[in-house]
Parts: structure tokens; sequence; C-alpha cells
């Protein structure tokens, strides 16, 4: 009777959190619509019986587990009103790796990084899938004084609930369509949609919910009993935005086991603070040789660079190397992880050798080391 008890305190909880099973489970079942033969062979060896949309609600069922505690955050991203897209995408990426921007990066990275395991990869398909459904709910790309519209007191169907709520779950249930019959019902985006959508970045998907949120923040400022108006109003765009989380869930599945060889300069599952994995522009072969001014105008190439070592500063975590001049004027970063960190002690002051992978951070030129064998001292 108590493990009844608490279970059934855990299925009400998930349906405060983000699109309720209903939202999360179509998205999931639309991108199964839409993957292409490897990447359904590849979900499969992973998740061997279980579907995409079994799974789909995992991150919301171990949120609140011991291990999982640091996951909280990586839903959502809180944002202030009124920015354009260049100051929400910088403020995005200014937030680090702990939202749910970086951890759909992280996530991707694990997948497609050659050191990790599968069980690592097991976890980070089933955040992935989550995510992205949640980069989609325009209520998980909202103001953080409000929760993301938790405090906000709204009634509807006879009923108190809040902003949040309303759109995880409560226009869905409204509408009275099982998983199944939603998914046929939004699963409709013509060949050009589906092209365009899976083209989209996810800073994108983020800017659209962003878009969307800052209308209905300022609608329930005027009214806060929607009625079946609103629900006739809105519902169009919940579909469209589960549509787009499943047509672009697929896309990215359908990337990541294309076959594409991508490099990386960082051991799995570490994510550069912010930044999306992309295609390395040298696939094979020896790295070559930059010189250092140039960095810039190598971004996602895997180079080697010879340079002085002009300071050092230790974030524990990571410690940070400007060469080529001492910060703020050093025209490239190198950051050390892992085992790598143990060559701070030896390189200050020093000329380099480091190759690896020139990565974009806040408009700056990085390579993340964390290997020993990708830095030498001359």
């Amino acid at each position: 009777m108590k493990k009844t008890f608490f279970y059934a305190l855990a299925i009400g909880a998930l349906f405060l959190i983000s699109w309720g099973f209903k939202g999360h489970q179509a998205v999931a079942t639309i991108a199964e619509n839409h993957l292409t033969p490897q990447a359904k062979a590849a979900v499969k060896e992973l998740l061997g019986t279980q579907s995409l949309s079994d799974v789909a609600t995992w991150a919301d069922e171990v949120r609140n587990e011991p291990a999982f505690k640091s996951t909280g955050g990586w839903h959502f991203v809180d944002l202030p009103l009124g920015l354009t897209f260049e100051q929400f995408s910088a403020e995005v990426k200014g937030q680090g790796e702990d939202n749910v921007y970086g951890a759909m990066q992280k996530a991707r990275i694990i997948l497609t990084h050659p050191k990790s395991t599968k069980e690592q990869k097991i976890e980070a398909l089933k955040f992935l899938v989550h995510f992205v459904g949640d980069a989609h709910q325009p209520m998980h790309v909202s103001r953080k004084e409000d929760k993301g519209g938790n405090t906000i007191q709204v009634r509807f169907d006879n009923q108190g609930t809040n902003l949040h709520s309303l759109w995880d779950s409560k226009l869905i249930d409204h509408q009275g369509l099982t998983v199944t019959e939603m998914s046929k019902q939004y699963d409709k985006a013509t060949p050009a949609e589906i092209k365009q959508w899976q083209a989209d970045q996810p800073m994108q998907w983020l800017w659209e919910s962003y878009q969307i949120t800052t209308k209905l923040y300022a609608e329930v400022e005027k009214n806060n009993s929607p009625d079946d108006d609103y629900y006739k109003t809105h519902i169009g765009i919940i579909e469209q935005r589960i549509d787009q989380g499943g047509i672009r869930l697929a896309g990215v599945l359908n990337d990541i086991y294309s076959g594409k060889v991508y490099s990386y300069t960082f051991a799995a599952p570490v994510l550069p603070q912010g930044e999306e994995a992309k295609p390395a522009a040298q696939t094979g072969g020896p790295a070559k040789t930059i010189d250092l001014k140039d960095v810039a105008n190598h971004l996602n190439e895997t180079v080697t660079v010879i340079a002085k070592v002009y300071g050092i500063k230790d974030f524990s975590s990571m410690i940070l190397v400007n060469v080529g001049a001492a910060y703020p004027d050093s025209p490239l970063t190198v950051v050390l992880r892992g085992d790598a960190k143990a060559l701070s002690t030896q390189i200050d002051g020093k000329a380099i050798t480091v190759t690896g992978q020139v990565i974009d951070y806040k408009g700056k030129p990085e390579i993340v080391v964390t290997d020993k064998s990708q830095l030498s001292i001359r």
C-alpha cells in the first residue's frame, strides 16, 4: 500500500513538470515515424525492446533520485523577457551547460563520442528524447521569477491550476485524444517543413518557445481564466510544437547515426561549455599546423598550433591557458581537462605545441585538451 501511494504521488508530480506523459510520448512517437533505417537499428541496439516513446518521460521519473538530483535544471532555461535573438543566444550559452540547451548538446556528444560506453549512450539517448521535447514546450523557456509560470495561478475547466501546468497537460487533456491519436493527428508536416525544421539549430527551437512564452505572459496578465476560446486559439500551437519536436528529434538521431565522422578534443561525457557538437572540417589524416594569428579562421578544424604560454588560471574542474598573449588579449585559450590538467605546472612561460579541434566559446577560439599527448613543451 505504501509503495503504491508513493508511486501515485510520483505519477501526479510528472504532470507538473514537462508536457506530461502524452506530450512527451507523442514527440517520441512522431520521431519514430521519421527515423532512417540506420537510426532505427541504432536505437534498437541501445534500447532493446523499449521504444523512444517508452523512455520519453524517464528523465522526469529519475530527476528526484539522489544520482540525478543535479539534472533538475537541465529541463528548462530561465530568461528575462524582451531580448533580441543575439541577446537571447548569448544569455543561453552564458549560463553554461546546466540548462536544456547544454543538456541537449551534452547528450548528443555522448552518443557520438567513440569513448562513450553503451550505458552512457543509453542514458544520453533517454535524456535527449526528453529534452528535445522540453525545448519545444514554451513554458520551459520562460522567466525565473515565476518558476516558468508555476506560480501564476489560472482557472481552466472549472479547476485551479497554473500557467505552466496549463501548457504541460491541461490543454492536451481538454482535447481528449490518446497518445496514438495525437501522434497521427499532429504528424502532418509537409516535406518542405520537415526539411526546414530539421535544418534549424537547437537555439532556434528555444527562441521559438521564447517568442510564444512572451505572448502567453502578456495574455495571462489580461485574463487568468482561459476559456474554450483560449483552448481553440492555442491548441494548434501545441500541436505544432509537438510535431516540430518529433520531426527535429528524428533529424538529430538520423544525423547522429548517419555515419558522419566527428572529431573531439575532450573525453566523454564532458561538454565544452555551452557549445554545440559540430562535424569537424577534417575527418582523417594528420592535423595541419597553422599560424596562431589565423586560429579564428579554423573553427571546427583539428589543427596544431605552436605558441608561448602567457598565463594560467585554475578553475578546479578545468585549467585555462592563455597562449600568444596575456588575458584578455590572448588569441587562443587552451582548456586543460582531466589528466591533462597535470601539465599546467610545467608550461607557464614556455613555448608549447598543442593539437586539437578549434571551437568557439563566447566569440573566442579554444582548444580543449584532455589527453597529455595533445600537448608538448618545445
